[in-house]
Parts: structure tokens; C-alpha cells; sequence
């Protein structure tokens, strides 16, 4: 990986995770609990419920692409970035940008 190609794949991750925190704190309003006396009928509160339940997982998966990409951004520099951890191949830049927290090559994560 070029020096260039650092630099910008270092923008897209700061970008990612700004974008990463932003998602998170959305999705933090929209699976506060339900009060029992709001005023919505039965089956409004079981889609309310069904909704939040979708949201809490929707959060759980945000937050841990957020964890991954600040491991990426910190590995960045490091040799063995962009390097797979299963066959050893440099992963393509297109993928790396795309997922900078990717780890496998596109290969070996179908595997």
C-alpha cells in the first residue's frame, strides 16, 4: 500500500466513524424504553416493541463496526495492514476502502 493510499484510506475510516458515532446515537433515541401510559394502541405498541427490538440489534452491529473501524485507523500504519490474516495476500485496495476493517481478503472471507 502506497503512502497516498494511506492517507486517503486514514479520510474514509475518520469519515466512516464519524458517520459510525452519528448512526449510533440515532439509533440510542430510537430504542429508549416505551412508557407503558403513551397513549398508542395495542397492536401500535407491539410494532413499537418490534421496531425497538429491530433498532437494539441495528445498534449492537453499529457498534461494533465502530470498535473495528478505530482498530483499523490505529493499525493503518502498520506493515501488516491490508495484509489477509488467512492466506497472506495483500487485500485489494477497492475492498480496503470499501471495509477498511476487513481483515480476509474477498476469497477467503467466502470461505
Amino acid at each position: 500500500m502506497t503512502d497516498k493510499e494511506r492517507v486517503e484510506l486514514k479520510l474514509v475510516v475518520l469519515h466512516k466513524i464519524k458517520e459510525a458515532y452519528k448512526k449510533i446515537e440515532e439509533l440510542k433515541e430510537l430504542t429508549k424504553p416505551i412508557e407503558p401510559d403513551c397513549a398508542i394502541g395495542r397492536v401500535s405498541r407491539m410494532d413499537a416493541i418490534n421496531n425497538k427490538s429491530v433498532n437494539e440489534a441495528a445498534l449492537l452491529q453499529k457498534e461494533k463496526q465502530l470498535k473495528s473501524l478505530e482498530i483499523a485507523l490505529k493499525g493503518i500504519d502498520s506493515e501488516r495492514f491490508g495484509i489477509c490474516v488467512s492466506c497472506g495476500k495483500a487485500i485489494p485496495i477497492g475492498r480496503i476502502l470499501l471495509m477498511p476493517e476487513s481483515k480476509k481478503c474477498v476469497s477467503c472471507a467466502s470461505r
